[in-house]
């Protein structure tokens, strides 16, 4: 494990104790960087509101460390699977997504999605000869698009 992520760790554990919130830390390093685990009592705080704070956490870590990691690298919060669930759901909209513009003919425009859905969304499509996706609009309004070739 990298220095900034044991760094990113202790960290991390300082705010949810201060925060006065029952969660333990643990991080490693994994191909797509820092991941830290939330686990306790309070884990269920942390995936509500569709994970805002996990969101929130992951903001901080970069705003004090995002520096020191490698540019392929980021931090990734998670409390109980429940990014890889996410995942999982993203992964199976966008199969749903192509299959109906596929359907259709005419493209198919999620709601909001946070960057890291919406490039979990782009991945999963990217592979698909006859689909392309796009994120279009700005700041709150940017949604992801999926569409014919």
């Amino acid at each position: 494990m990298t220095e900034t992520c044991t760094n990113a760790e202790k960290f991390l554990s300082e705010l949810v104790e201060g925060l006065g919130l029952e969660l333990k830390v643990s991080a490693e390093m994994t191909d797509e960087g820092c991941t830290l685990d939330l686990h306790g009592n309070d884990s269920h705080y942390a995936h509500a509101e569709n994970g805002e704070l996990l969101d929130a956490f992951e903001t901080i870590l970069f705003q004090v460390y995002g520096r020191q990691l490698d540019r392929e690298h980021r931090f990734i919060v998670d409390a109980n699977g429940y990014r890889s669930t996410r995942k999982k759901e993203l992964q199976a909209m966008a199969r749903f997504a192509g299959d109906q513009v596929r359907k259709n003919g005419r493209p198919f425009t999620f709601g909001a999605l946070n960057s890291t859905e919406r490039r979990i969304i782009h991945t999963t499509l990217q592979a698909e000869e006859d689909l392309a996706s796009e994120s279009v609009g700005d700041g709150r309004d940017r949604r992801l698009q999926v569409r014919l070739k």
